[in-house]
């Protein structure tokens, strides 16, 4: 066959080629929405008809014997049939396959785990059916994780309308004594109405402060602080409370650790440790707090000796609102209106450590040791001087 011959054969083969392809495309659009099975079976139907319209073309070209012609038409035929029936067969095992994916998905977002999907047939789908079964993984998390917030937000709210009523309930009561002239002595109601306002007020510090470490609008004035000055700051504060009640506060030597962090919230919750420590130890009992470097990192740690908590209970311990069991049962505060108590008493105190140590891309950890729980306040470390604890 000369050349120029070639090239008509193989342009009548690209025309009919196109005809039929054409005819194929719009056929797949009007079946858009029929199985995976039928669009592909249409392909393949059309790349044998293809076929064989290009052989009975290129056989009028070369003059080939009807005889021949019938060979290669019937071997083309055959050999399209059988790939039909290969194709019918594998787009079923597809489709089976994409049903199972299409179920777990449904059961997905009905609310169910699914942890496994089944075998697929193709590479893709099985790596489609692991991402279903991790992202049911996640999903179940996410739900759990979301009911711990709702189940924290509801106790919460309850033992922060419990916190409220009880204080507004005596202010009440005491104005409306001072007001009917029935007060034997109106200076301790006055002094007592403001103690109450002072709790009141230091409620709503803590609930402004953890509303916006959870919104995320805490903002940090960073800058390198000695964890020996606002230790030793805040130790010095709180030692009239801790005083009151006879438990000593004590500082472990060691090197002075310099951190980078925001003064007034780093010392915040180190005071916040301080005074759970002071709620919870029994009188004539120490508290220890000390500095170190752990690991290369800054570490704050208050101990004390107010009987542990239970092994169950150590993951709730920084939730809003956590009060605690009864292995940890509050001892009674006596506080003064020149040194009210930091700690609104609502369980806020604990969840605002969490968040400060969070923005200051640090955490804090709690742990039972003998006699009472170690809290270690974990801050990223900013270089190191040396000193000791008086």
């Amino acid at each position: 066959m000369t050349g120029p011959e070639l090239m008509h054969v193989a342009g009548l083969a690209l025309v009919i080629t196109l005809i039929v392809g054409g005819a194929a495309v719009l056929l797949l659009i009007i079946l858009r929405r029929a199985s995976l099975i039928v669009q592909v079976l249409v392909l393949v139907f059309a790349a044998i008809v293809g076929v064989i319209l290009s052989i009975v073309g290129a056989s009028w070209q070369m003059y080939i014997s009807a005889h021949d012609l019938t060979v290669a038409v019937n071997a083309a035929v055959i050999s399209g049939l059988v790939s039909l029936v290969l194709v019918a067969g594998l787009g079923a095992v597809v489709v089976r396959n994409a049903k199972s994916l299409s179920l777990a998905a449904r059961r997905i977002g009905e609310g169910e785990r699914v942890d496994a999907v089944g075998p697929q047939s193709v590479g893709e789908l099985t790596a489609l059916a692991g991402e279903l079964v991790a992202m049911s993984a996640k999903l179940e998390e996410s739900r759990e994780r979301e009911h711990r917030i709702e189940e924290s937000r509801r106790e919460l709210v309850a033992w922060i309308a419990h916190d409220l009523r009880t204080p507004l309930a005596g202010i009440m009561s005491m104005a409306e004594a001072l007001e009917d002239e029935l007060a034997a002595d109106p200076q301790r109601y006055h002094r007592q109405m403001r103690e109450q306002v002072s709790r009141l007020s230091a409620m709503v510090d803590d609930l402004f402060e953890l509303s916006k470490i959870d919104s995320g609008s805490l903002r940090l004035s960073l800058e390198e602080v000695s964890l020996y000055d606002v230790i030793s700051d805040t130790v010095a504060d709180l030692r009239p409370i801790s005083g009151a009640r006879e438990i000593r506060i004590e500082s472990e030597s060691g090197a002075s650790v310099i951190v980078r962090a925001d003064p007034r919230e780093l010392s915040r919750a180190v005071s916040n440790l301080l005074v759970n420590a002071i709620q919870h130890t029994p009188e004539g009992s120490p508290i220890t707090v000390a500095a170190s470097v752990t690991d290369g990192r800054a570490c704050v740690a208050v101990i004390d000796m107010g009987g542990g908590i239970d092994e169950a209970d150590l993951a709730r311990v920084f939730d809003p609102g956590w009060r605690g069991a009864t292995a940890r049962t509050p001892q009674p505060q006596e506080t003064s209106a020149m040194y009210p108590m930091r700690s609104s008493g609502a369980g806020l105190g604990l969840a605002i450590v969490r968040g400060i140590a969070a923005a200051h891309e640090g955490e804090v950890t709690v742990r039972n040791v003998p006699g009472g729980c170690r809290f270690d306040l974990i801050l990223p470390r900013a270089g190191e001087s040396a000193g000791s604890f008086a």
